[in-house]
C-alpha cells in the first residue's frame, strides 16, 4: 500500500512524504517543488540535499525581471525546468508555497503559474506498491497569450561521492555518425572524472573537485546509473532517434562540480499553444547494488539485471 502524509522535513518545512514497504520520496511544499528525499526507509538518500542553501543564483538581470533581491536555490532533490537554459528565464525564484492533490498512488503538485515566463508547471508522482519504481510525469502549460517553444527539462540533482554510469549509442548508421554530444565551455577534456570505455562513459562526483563539468549526449537507451552508499539510482526515459532536442540534438545531460551531479533528460523541443501543455515522462527505481568494475563487459552484465 502507498501512504501520503503531510510532515515536517529537516531544513525544509512542510512536504508531503510518499511511502511503501521499501521506500521514501519526500516533496517540498513550502517552495519548489523539489523531490528532495529518495530513499530505502532504512537507507541514506540517494538526492542531493542543499539544507544550509550553499548553491544559489542572484544577478542584476533577475533583479531587473523577476524583482528586487530575487534569489533562485537549487535547494537539492528533482526539479522540472525548461530548455534551452536562458538567464535569467530558466532560473525562476520559486520560493512560493506549492499546491497539491493526491491521488491513488501519489500526488500531482502544482507551484504558481511563473509571474514573468508565463510557465505552469505540473509534476505527478506515482509510487508503484510493491516496488521500488517510481513514475514521475512533467508538465509545461503555456498560460500566455502567444505560442512558445520549449523542451521540458527534468534534473535530478544526485548526492555526492557517487558514480554515474551513461550508455553511448550503438545505432548502425553506415556513413553517418552515430554519437552526438555536446560540451560546455568550462569542460576539460582531461578531467579525471570522466572515464571513456567503448560502449558506455562513465563521471565520477568527486567532492574535491576543483571545477564543474558538462556533457550532452543522444541517448538511445534511455537510461543512465548513479551509485552510492550502496544503492543504484536507475533514471529511465523513451528519447527518439531523429527527435528534436535542444543543444545540438542532446536527449541526456549530466553535469558534476565539488557538491553534487545532475542526471538530467530532456523532451523534444515543443511549440505551445495558449493553454496547452506538454509533457515528459521519467521512471526511476533504486536497487541494492555496488559499482560494478568500470569495464564494458562488467557494465554490460550488470546492466542485463535491470535493463531490458
Amino acid at each position: 500500500m502507498v501512504t501520503k502524509k503531510e510532515i515536517q522535513y529537516e531544513g525544509y518545512g512542510r512536504c508531503l512524504e510518499i511511502a511503501n514497504d521499501l521506500v521514501r520520496l519526500v516533496v517540498t511544499l513550502d517552495f519548489g517543488p523539489r523531490i528532495i528525499r529518495y530513499s530505502f526507509l532504512d537507507g541514506e538518500n540517494i538526492l542531493f540535499e542543499d539544507k544550509d542553501r550553499v548553491f544559489s543564483e542572484a544577478n542584476p538581470n533577475m533583479d531587473n525581471v523577476f524583482g528586487e533581491g530575487s534569489v533562485w536555490y537549487i535547494y537539492g532533490g528533482h526539479r522540472l525546468w525548461t530548455s534551452p537554459e536562458d538567464n535569467p528565464r530558466t532560473y525562476y525564484p520559486d520560493n512560493d508555497p506549492v499546491s497539491y492533490e493526491l491521488t491513488d498512488n501519489g500526488a500531482v503538485f502544482m507551484p504558481p503559474v511563473q509571474k514573468y515566463t508565463q510557465y505552469g508547471y505540473t509534476i505527478r508522482v506515482s509510487l508503484h506498491e510493491n516496488t521500488t519504481e517510481v513514475t514521475v510525469d512533467h508538465g509545461v502549460t503555456n498560460h500566455g497569450p502567444w505560442d512558445i517553444t520549449l523542451s521540458p527539462w527534468p534534473i535530478t540533482v544526485l548526492s555526492p561521492g557517487g558514480t554515474e554510469i551513461v550508455p553511448q549509442p550503438v545505432w548502425q548508421t553506415g556513413c553517418a555518425p552515430k554519437l552526438k554530444m555536446a560540451f560546455w565551455d568550462y569542460v576539460k577534456m582531461t578531467d579525471k572524472r570522466l572515464v571513456w570505455l567503448n560502449e558506455y562513459i562513465t563521471l565520477k562526483q568527486d567532492p574535491q573537485g576543483d571545477d564543474r563539468m558538462k556533457f550532452g549526449i543522444n541517448s538511445q537507451h534511455g537510461y543512465a546509473m548513479y551509485f552510492n552508499h550502496g544503492d543504484m539510482f536507475l533514471k529511465q526515459f523513451s528519447p527518439k532517434q531523429d527527435g528534436n532536442y535542444p543543444d545540438g540534438g542532446m536527449s541526456f545531460e549530466t553535469f558534476t562540480n565539488p557538491l553534487f551531479l545532475e542526471m538530467e533528460t530532456l523532451g523534444e523541443l515543443t511549440t505551445i499553444t495558449p493553454g496547452n501543455t506538454t509533457w515528459h515522462t521519467e521512471t526511476w527505481s533504486l536497487h541494492k547494488a555496488d559499482l560494478p568494475e568500470l569495464t564494458d563487459e562488467a557494465i554490460g552484465a550488470f546492466k542485463k539485471q535491470y535493463i531490458k
